[in-house]
């Protein structure tokens, strides 16, 4: 038996018994890799390794997002490409050919996916992650640009609205910047650095990062609205901890799968190059400029896609000249169709962008296309369920309502394919009856909770949607939208709260896209819960307009100019109640409510605060 074909039989043996156990393979995973070292390094590791960033306090996070080092936290294709590359030295060294070294890192990611809960986004980052295995481990430049182009063209044939998805995009850039790029800056630091061993090592790694941090750089800065000044120094700094943290994590994973196992072994040494990592974003999230607040839009990243198009074809004409100086005669020239290449998936990428950019994502059962961001305040009787739905980006649903109200079909008629995140504020069945409904039925990559019962989280990771608790401090983001959720605290989450209203613990957030911010409130009142979320355009009031002493209050620190009531008509609760129609009446604030108005739908264009209830009223 030839080398290559035992290492293919043992591959398929791995990935046959890992695939049918991968929850209880990620349970262990969970449990072994927090053993032995400080609560913040444990939730650390499970983030680098399964993506799990729920746990990690909300200082931390911070430090990292604003630093540029945010994808360290999750499972993207950038994350796994760079992990994969790293190897190859450490893989190398143990004498393994080429060819058996590119099999076994495929494998790696093969055995990644269960562990990290082979959710629709992973299973997006393993394709790429591969693809740029394959691009970059394959014998000529042309079969790994059409390996990359290939993998781009599978997801698409298989979800075409795949396309407008922020971490597709960043893992396609991010494989094609190492492409583009990577080779040219090595060679640049080698000449520099030197070509012992370890020199070489060190180039190949510094120019995969700053490669894929140049591409994905514009990408960020457009579909977030923010730029870290900060982000390729924290990505080099972090670069000599980043590769060894991941090996030792996926290590201890494994190990815990063994009864027994010393993982505590592996967690010690991870545990100091995470803090290392940790420190390091901390020291490049410090400065107040590390953070800029950037307005791109769709012609600045078409320009910085140009600028650096032409900076990498610039530099690979100097060395063209170069080259052609020192050969006798001036008998050296490379080959043209390298540069054809080059240039052509650079337009090809350019025209990416501007598809992603100008192409609408409505346009489905009569709605118009979203251009700005689309709020709808869905009619499902007594309960909440509200749609967000930014352009370019995937759509967000907070709370689905109660069971049997054919929320699918109301996501389908409003142009929606697949659900970015489902947010349940809390576990009640007018808020998470539609959901649990949607789970296995409808595309969802992430559930979103402070509690929840753990049939639905288990329904939700048997349907391969990624789980993940949420609290005060928590960001999440779908293109430009922010959804900032401000109560509760993770403390009153953590453990069992006796004799507490559960709507005391429901997730309140504000909605922020560009200028425009809606409180989303669900069920938690103002005389309870403490928020001073600042001016907000829209208010979604508590409780289906339950009764609220602090209701004055809060519309006095909120100043909003619309408020809207999810509430069912004939309701035996008496909501809205008198009192709450007549605070919002005495602060002057329009009221819209979905027992006598339906379906709210609001539209907030590119002027960032202009209102627009759609229909009129």
């Amino acid at each position: 038996m030839r080398p290559t074909l035992a290492v293919l039989v043992a591959i398929a043996v791995v990935v046959a018994l890992a695939l049918p156990r991968a929850d209880e393979i990620r349970e262990r995973a969970e449990a072994g890799l927090g053993r032995g070292v400080p609560a913040r390094e444990a939730e650390l590791a499970r983030g680098f390794v399964l993506g799990q960033d729920e746990g990690i306090d909300a200082a931390t996070e911070e430090d990292f997002r604003r630093s540029g080092l945010s994808h360290l936290l999750a499972v993207s294709g950038q994350n796994v490409t760079l992990l994969a590359l790293l190897a190859m030295p450490l893989l190398a060294a143990l004498g393994i050919p080429l060819r058996d070294r590119l099999l076994w890192v495929l494998a790696l990611i093969a055995v990644y996916v269960p562990l990290t809960g082979a959710g629709p986004s992973i299973q997006r980052a393993a394709v790429m992650g591969a693809a740029g295995i394959v691009a970059t481990l394959a014998g000529r430049r042309t079969s790994r640009l059409y390996a990359l182009a290939l993998a781009a063209g599978v997801t698409l044939a298989i979800d075409p609205s795949i396309g407008a998805d922020v971490g597709w995009q960043l893992s396609f850039a991010a494989v094609l910047g190492i492409l583009l790029a990577a080779t040219p800056l090595r060679r640049v630091l080698t000449d520099w650095l030197g070509r012992g061993a370890w020199q070489r090592a060190l180039a190949e790694g510094v120019a995969v990062t700053v490669a894929a941090t140049l591409a994905t750089a514009p990408l960020i800065a457009f579909h977030f609205e923010t730029f870290s000044t900060t982000t390729l120094a924290a990505n080099v700094l972090a670069l000599p901890a980043v590769a060894p943290a991941m090996w030792l994590g996926m290590a201890s994973a494994a190990g815990s799968q063994v009864p027994g196992f010393p993982v505590e072994l592996l967690n010690l040494p991870a545990s100091v190059l995470l803090a290392y990592i940790a420190q390091v974003a901390a020291w490049c999230a410090a400065p107040n400029w590390a953070e800029l607040e950037v307005h791109l839009g769709g012609t600045g990243l078409l320009a910085a896609y140009a600028a650096l198009a032409v900076t990498v074809l610039g530099l690979a004409a100097l060395r063209r000249f170069r080259a052609r100086r020192v050969c006798s005669e001036w008998r050296y020239s490379p080959p043209r169709a390298d540069s054809r290449v080059r240039l052509a998936l650079l337009v090809a990428a350019a025209v990416l962008a501007g598809v992603v950019w100008w192409w609408p994502d409505g346009g489905v059962g009569g709605e118009p296309p979203v251009t700005g961001l689309r709020i709808t305040v869905l009619d499902v009787g007594q309960g909440d369920a509200i749609l967000l739905q930014p352009a370019g980006a995937a759509a967000v649903l907070v709370d689905g309502g109660p069971p049997g109200d054919e929320l699918a079909a109301t996501l389908a008629d409003a142009g929606v394919e697949r659900l970015g995140a489902a947010v349940v504020s809390h576990d009640q069945s007018d808020h998470v009856g539609g959901i649990e409904e949607l789970l296995g039925a409808f595309p969802v990559a992430r559930l979103l909770y402070g509690r929840l019962g753990r049939t639905t989280i288990a329904a939700a990771r048997l349907a391969g949607v990624t789980t993940a608790r949420v609290a005060r401090g928590t960001t999440v983001r779908s293109g430009a939208l922010r959804l900032e959720f401000l109560w509760p605290p993770p403390e009153l989450l953590a453990e069992p709260q006796p004799g507490v209203d559960p709507n005391q613990l429901a997730l309140v957030a504000i909605a922020r896209w560009r200028g425009f911010a809606m409180l989303l409130s669900a069920d938690a009142e103002a005389e309870a819960v403490p928020l001073d979320p600042g001016h907000v355009d829209v208010l979604k009031v508590a409780h289906h307009g339950s009764d609220d002493a602090g209701l004055a209050a809060l519309l006095d620190r909120s100043r909003p100019d619309l408020a809207v009531i999810s509430v069912g008509e004939d309701n035996t609760y008496g909501h809205p109640t008198p009192a709450t129609v007549a605070t919002l009446a005495a602060h002057g604030v329009r009221t819209l409510r979905t027992d006598r108005d339906g379906t709210v739908v609001i539209e907030v264009d590119r002027g960032l605060t202009r209102l627009e209830p759609w229909p009129p009223r």
